[in-house]
Formats: C-alpha cells, sequence, structure tokens
C-alpha cells in the first residue's frame, strides 16, 4: 500500500519538482515525456522550476535546431518533445488522433474519404513551404475532398476543419519558429515532420509501446494503466503491459487501484520536504493523470483543465498564479502559515525575476481564503 502521500513524493521526485536537476534541458524534457505546449511560452516556466541555472536560450536553441519539436501527439495535444522520440513514437498514435478527430468533427467529416484527404495534403504540403492551418484548408477546399468509397454525397467540410484535420492529424507535422520560442511571438506555420527534420517516421512496433510504459513510469510512477491512458490517450497498450509486467513491480493506492512502477525507480519518504514550485498551464504533472488526488484536491481538479497556473505548497495545488505588469500575483486556495506564506512569496520573486530578465521581482501574494 502506498499512502497518497507517498504517491505525492514519488510524483515530486519523477517531474523533478522535489528538487532541482542538473542535467541538459534535451534529456530534461526526454525525461519528461514532453512538454504540453499548446501555450508556448508555458515550457519554459515548466524547465525553469525543474532545472538548475534553466537557461531560455538552451530551449529555443534546440527548437531551432530541429532537436525538438512542437507537434501534435499525447490526446491531440500540442507537445514539445524531443525529435527521436516524435519519430518513434508518431506511428502508434495515428489510430488515437484519427479517434479523438472524429470525436469532434464526425458530423462534419461524414462520408469523407480521409484516406484520400491525407494523400491529398501530403502532396499539398510537399513542396516545404510553410503554411498555416487555414491557408492549408483554402486550398483542401478548393481540390474538394472526395466522398469515401459506397458514402452517399453530402456537403463539403469547412475549409478550417479540412485544414485542422490534415495539419494535426493526418499529415504528421511540426509548428515552425519563431513560435515556440523565448519571448518570441507568431502565429503557427506548419511544415511535414519529415521534410523539417530529414529523417522518416518510424513503423509502429511492439517496441514502440512498451518504450512508452517505461518512460511514463520512469516519469509519473508509481500509476495505473488509467493514469497512462491519462497521459497519452492511447488505449490499445495492455499488449505492451502485460509484455513488460514481469520486470515492473506493483503496489496499491489507497483506492485499491494496481499501481505498477520500475523497480529501481525513486521513491521517497512520504516526510521528505517538498519546496514550494510554481508550475505552467497544462502541466503534465497534474494533467498526467486519470487519478490526480495525488497532487489536488478534487475540488480542484479542473483548474488545471482550464489552463490555470498553480502554485504546489507542501507538493500539492495550493494556489493559483498570474504575471502581469512584471508582478508575479498568487491567489491562495487554502489558508497558508507564515512560513509557507514567506516560502511562496521568494520563489515568487524569483520566478518574477526569471520572467522579466531580471528587471523585476515584484510578487503580490493575496489574502488566504477564510
Amino acid at each position: 500500500m502506498l499512502s497518497t502521500r507517498a504517491l505525492n513524493r514519488a510524483t515530486l521526485a519523477r517531474q523533478l519538482l522535489l528538487e532541482r536537476a542538473d542535467v541538459p534541458v534535451l534529456d530534461a524534457v526526454a525525461h519528461l515525456g514532453g512538454l504540453q505546449a499548446q501555450e508556448p511560452q508555458e515550457p519554459f516556466i515548466g524547465l525553469w522550476s525543474r532545472l538548475r541555472g534553466f537557461d531560455p536560450a538552451a530551449l529555443s536553441g534546440l527548437l531551432v535546431d530541429r532537436r525538438v519539436v512542437r507537434t501534435h501527439l499525447m490526446r491531440r495535444t500540442v507537445h514539445l518533445l524531443p525529435t527521436d522520440d516524435v519519430l518513434a513514437w508518431r506511428s502508434r498514435f495515428d489510430p488515437m488522433l484519427r479517434q479523438r478527430l472524429l470525436g469532434v468533427y464526425r458530423r462534419d467529416l461524414d462520408g469523407i474519404d480521409l484516406d484520400a484527404l491525407a494523400a491529398e495534403g501530403a502532396r499539398l504540403l510537399a513542396d516545404g513551404q510553410p503554411r498555416t492551418t487555414a491557408e492549408v484548408g483554402r486550398l483542401l477546399s478548393e481540390r474538394r475532398p472526395g466522398p469515401a468509397p459506397g458514402a452517399a454525397p453530402s456537403p463539403a467540410p469547412a475549409p478550417r476543419i479540412l485544414g485542422e484535420t490534415v495539419v494535426t492529424v493526418l499529415v504528421p507535422t511540426v509548428q515552425l519558429p519563431p513560435r515556440g520560442l523565448w519571448g518570441a511571438t507568431g502565429g503557427v506555420r506548419v511544415v511535414p515532420l519529415e521534410t523539417w527534420v530529414g529523417r522518416a517516421v518510424a513503423p509502429d512496433t511492439e517496441a514502440v509501446g512498451e518504450a512508452l510504459i517505461r518512460r511514463y513510469l520512469a516519469a509519473f510512477g508509481p500509476a495505473a494503466t488509467a493514469d497512462l491512458r491519462a497521459w497519452c490517450g492511447l488505449a490499445g497498450l495492455p499488449r505492451a503491459v502485460a509484455a513488460v509486467r514481469d520486470a515492473l513491480v506493483s503496489f496499491r493506492d489507497e483506492r485499491r487501484r494496481e499501481l505498477l512502477d520500475l523497480p529501481d525507480a525513486p521513491r521517497p519518504d512520504p516526510d521528505t520536504p517538498a519546496p514550494v514550485r510554481f508550475l505552467p498551464a497544462f502541466d503534465n504533472a497534474i494533467l498526467g493523470y486519470d487519478d490526480r488526488t495525488r497532487i489536488v484536491d478534487d475540488a480542484h481538479r479542473g483548474l488545471s483543465v482550464a489552463g490555470e497556473r498553480a502554485v504546489l505548497v507542501d507538493g500539492r495545488v495550493a494556489a493559483l498564479w498570474t504575471a502581469r505588469d512584471a508582478t508575479v500575483e498568487v491567489t491562495p486556495l487554502r489558508r497558508f502559515s507564515r512560513a509557507e506564506r514567506t516560502a511562496v512569496a521568494e520563489e515568487g520573486r524569483r520566478l518574477a525575476t526569471f520572467l522579466s530578465g531580471g528587471k523585476s521581482s515584484r510578487v503580490r501574494v493575496n489574502a488566504s481564503p477564510r
């Protein structure tokens, strides 16, 4: 049996949140299984909270050098991932990406031959010219994608839907810099993944599923198979779990769920002190689980899904934070002790200094709720 507090400390250790790590940026991104990146600047905050002496230029450099890429993968959301991982994993994610797309646009895409649309999209993008999603959709609409074999004629989908269907699902693409660079702004422009990195996407194999399980447990374990599905969005991993089970250890949580883990992965003493940490929006330390009670109370579960930035106090979500006018503002979700309030303010000042490039260390901690 592992208590909720024991799971919390294990999660913090795996997520590099118990103490800042002294590892290269690329190694950290790989260890974490990528970083949620639909908000382009958030991965920098996530790494600042996890790495000692983090220099945002290092992550920007990896993006420019094509060693990390921004692409749709886990849960059909934008992630920043090592290029090697995307090439190895993308084929395994194809069915899930299509399923989630149809969950949103099934009626709009009814009757459309998705394989033919994918081929047309690939031809359109084959020249390597960076294009916006809107432009791709407009060009595809002009080419009028045909119906699926045997399907009744139906109205053509809106260009916006055609563009999103191709660039987020049917053709593996990447979002180009300057989007995703530190301090930069820029709209989404895409090119095919294989064009950008000059290498082909690998075929899916059982070894891919087994590697995903090990990588997930290294960064998120101990965890249940439902947690694994919540992180990646894949439902078809039972065979891979069965293949690696003999190499794993098993626990139970307080709900009696079976939790799997790597034998030698860190599981710190539950009484290990946990420092204050500021998390970015949509951080996978919270979203990477089906049962998030190890890090956030059920009453606040929806805050991370809504894109709120969280503050961890004693390892748990205890406040929200924003940054405006060079000031970090913290809004507690529970009463803080004097020591906790001081620790939050100190870490908030360090964050303000990072976000402002050393120009400000202003922080405001609002009154705790009664």
